[in-house]
């Protein structure tokens, strides 16, 4: 079943363009995958799956209570000479808001960025450790020295390395699978979720001293298991892990693993056969390629904020998060297609990327939204019954939700 329905959000920029094609390589690749390993499926997806997969959180209910995915201080920021968007959902990230503003909650951050220029209330966040970037339009982005630094680069990369057998599957598409995942937020977790629902055994390792949000690990937790371990005590057995494993996700920002030999290169050098998942906000390289970011964050950053203003002139957003959603659906089809070729190597995905390929399509107004059905489903988890959406494939015409696992409550062991 061919997804139909192209248009379906109210919004200037031509959003499905960007997330349809995402989750239909995807659905490709897992079918040739899965034909490969000599257990062929049909695998689909309809418009109902991935206009609601895209805006999972929105319609997640743990035992029956919704979730907001924002903190109050998250979002849009008046200053003295325009606007800034700060993250804050994690903890540490408010801290370092609190630490360069002096503000103890909204209406006082809201008070104390009015006195301030963009630019310099964002390199003071930025300095303290936390996550923001002044509000930039489209030409502002271009003329930016990372927008010309990345310019030319590839949303996706794939970099091919050794060979690997195609091993017989089991029963679904990625029965048998091995995948480290090291990723945080959405577009990782989201490509990991998908593949843990197609059969693969998905661990998840997170650091104790900044633990996942425990709403965030249930949007995206479906079939994986989760385990909490310190690199810098336990990174030879996370090591360990990685050269048995048949694929690694990497999403914390570009270099911060590679003490602890965790680099995409070093991975791939030590076992050619590997396949890597190198996810990152910016890119790899240029002036921010070591810095972090997030979905929102990059919308705001790149003139995407701007195109979708308010109508008082205030900066706005996608419907969705659609970057990284797009992106991860994206990764998980890459390197789904490199199992299926029999080699190893390294995909390189950017939220910057989707950005940019997004401000490269069509205009088309749209200014209306189209209704359509949103497919849920019950799935069990400890930390309570949740009503969710599953990930937007179709296998021999079934969804592939799994139930959700204790959030660090798995041993840095593989299944099986």
């Amino acid at each position: 079943m061919s997804v139909t329905v192209r248009r379906w959000w109210r919004c200037p920029l031509d959003v499905e363009s960007l997330v349809v094609p995402s989750v239909e390589v995807a659905a490709d690749e897992a079918a040739r995958l899965a034909a490969e390993r000599g257990k062929p499926v049909v695998v689909e997806t309809t418009a109902e799956l991935v206009r609601a997969a895209f805006g999972a959180f929105s319609h997640l209910r743990v035992d029956g209570r919704s979730v907001d995915p924002w903190a109050p201080m998250s979002g849009f920021l008046r200053t003295r000479d325009g606007f800034l968007r700060v993250h804050a959902n994690y903890p540490h990230h408010a801290e370092a808001i609190r630490a360069a503003t002096g503000a103890s909650d909204r209406p006082t951050l809201d008070d104390a960025a009015s006195s301030w220029r963009a630019d310099d209330l964002e390199a003071a966040i930025i300095e303290a450790g936390g996550i923001a970037t002044r509000v930039r339009t489209e030409r502002e982005w271009r003329e930016h020295p990372h927008g010309l630094a990345t310019a030319e680069d590839p949303w996706i990369h794939v970099q091919r390395a050794g060979s690997r057998p195609v091993s017989p599957s089991r029963g679904r598409p990625l029965d048998g699978i091995r995948v480290l995942d090291l990723t945080r937020v959405l577009a990782g977790p989201s490509c990991s979720q998908m593949l843990a629902c197609l059969g693969a055994d998905v661990l998840r390792v997170d650091p104790p001293r900044i633990p996942e949000l425990i709403d965030q690990h249930l949007v995206t937790g479906m079939g994986k298991r989760s385990a909490v371990a310190d690199l810098a005590e336990r990174g030879d057995e996370v090591r360990g892990l990685a050269r048995s494993a048949d694929v690694v996700l990497l999403g914390y920002r570009p270099g911060s693993l590679d003490r602890y030999g965790l680099s995409p290169e070093e991975l791939v050098s030590e076992t050619p056969s590997l396949v890597v998942g190198s996810l990152s906000a910016w890119g790899e390289s240029g002036p921010w390629g070591e810095r972090g970011g997030f979905d929102s964050i990059v919308q705001a950053a790149t003139g995407i904020a701007e195109v979708c203003a308010r109508e008082d002139g205030a900066p706005g957003a996608l419907p969705v998060q659609a970057l990284d959603y797009a992106t991860g659906a994206h990764l998980a089809a890459r390197v789904m297609g490199l199992l299926a070729d029999g080699v190893g190597g390294i995909v390189r995905a950017s939220l910057v990327g989707a950005a940019r390929t997004l401000l490269a399509r069509d205009r088309i107004a749209h200014d209306e939204e189209i209704p359509l059905g949103v497919p849920v489903v019950n799935v069990s988890s400890p930390h309570g019954e949740l009503l969710a959406v599953p990930p937007p494939l179709l296998v021999d015409r079934r969804t592939i939700e799994r139930d959700v696992g204790e959030y660090g409550g798995a041993a840095l062991e593989w299944a099986s």
